[in-house]
C-alpha cells in the first residue's frame, strides 16, 4: 500500500481525490482530505453491520484480485476551496457511492441555463399555511416527482401531519406541492416495493390542485 511521507503531506495540504474501480474504470466516490487520507479510504475493510455502497465496492474489487485506483484532483487548497472543489466533482459523476451531497450544491450546483434562469428570476415563495419542505436531489430525478418526494424522511410524524402541504423543492426552486393524506413508517407493509428504511417515514397523497 502506497503512502505519502510527511514532506509530501505539507505540500498536498488538502485536497480532492477520486477513487476508481479498474474493472471498468468507473469513478465511484470523490472525497476530500488531508494526509494519507484516500490510502485510508482504499484499504477500509467491512468492519461494520451496514457497511454502505463505498465499502462494498472496494471489497468486490479486491475480492476479484484487483486494487482500488485512485486520482489526486486537486491539491494545495483550502477547506473552502476544497469543499467546492469536492461538490463540483460529485456533480461531474452521476451514480457516485457518496452518502452525501456535495455541499452548496442545492444552491449552486450544477444547472442549465433555464435553470439558472428560474433561480435568480423565481417569486419568494409565501406561506399561509404550515408546510414541509423537501429537497429532492438529482439523485432522484429517475423518479417521478411523488415517488421522490414522498419517501423517506427523518421527521417527527406528528409535525409532519400538522403540515397542510408538502413542497418539493431543487436548486431552491418550488417543483411540485402534495397533499398528504397519510404519513406513515418506511415500511414494505406501507409502500410495497420501497427498501424499508427503519425510523423514517414516508407519505400516501396526491398533487396540490393548480391554484395552491
Amino acid at each position: 500500500m502506497e503512502f505519502f511521507s510527511p514532506e509530501v503531506c505539507e505540500q498536498l495540504r488538502v485536497y480532492v481525490y477520486r477513487l476508481i474501480d479498474p474493472r471498468n474504470g468507473e469513478t465511484f466516490y470523490v472525497g476530500k482530505g488531508i494526509g494519507n487520507r484516500v490510502f485510508a479510504q482504499i484499504k477500509a475493510e467491512l468492519d461494520s453491520d451496514d457497511p454502505g455502497d463505498k465499502l462494498k465496492r472496494i471489497h468486490e474489487i479486491r475480492n476479484t484480485g484487483f486494487e482500488v485506483a485512485h486520482v489526486i484532483h486537486r491539491h494545495n487548497l483550502d477547506n473552502k476551496t476544497a469543499f467546492e472543489v469536492e461538490a463540483a466533482l460529485i456533480d461531474a459523476y452521476p451514480g457516485l457511492t457518496n452518502e452525501v451531497i456535495g455541499a452548496g450544491s442545492n444552491e449552486f450546483g450544477a444547472m442549465h441555463a433555464q435553470e439558472v434562469i428560474e433561480k435568480y428570476q423565481a417569486e419568494t415563495a409565501v406561506f399561509d399555511d404550515p408546510v414541509v419542505l423537501i429537497n429532492v436531489n438529482r439523485s432522484a430525478s429517475g423518479n417521478s416527482l411523488y415517488e421522490a418526494t414522498r419517501y423517506a424522511w427523518k421527521i417527527s410524524p406528528k409535525k409532519a401531519r400538522r403540515a397542510k402541504y408538502v413542497i418539493a423543492v431543487s436548486q431552491g426552486i418550488t417543483r411540485a406541492v402534495f397533499v398528504a393524506t397519510k404519513w406513515l413508517p418506511a415500511e414494505q407493509e406501507f409502500f410495497p416495493g420501497r427498501e424499508p428504511v427503519p425510523g423514517r417515514y414516508g407519505f400516501i397523497g396526491h398533487e396540490a390542485p393548480e391554484e395552491i
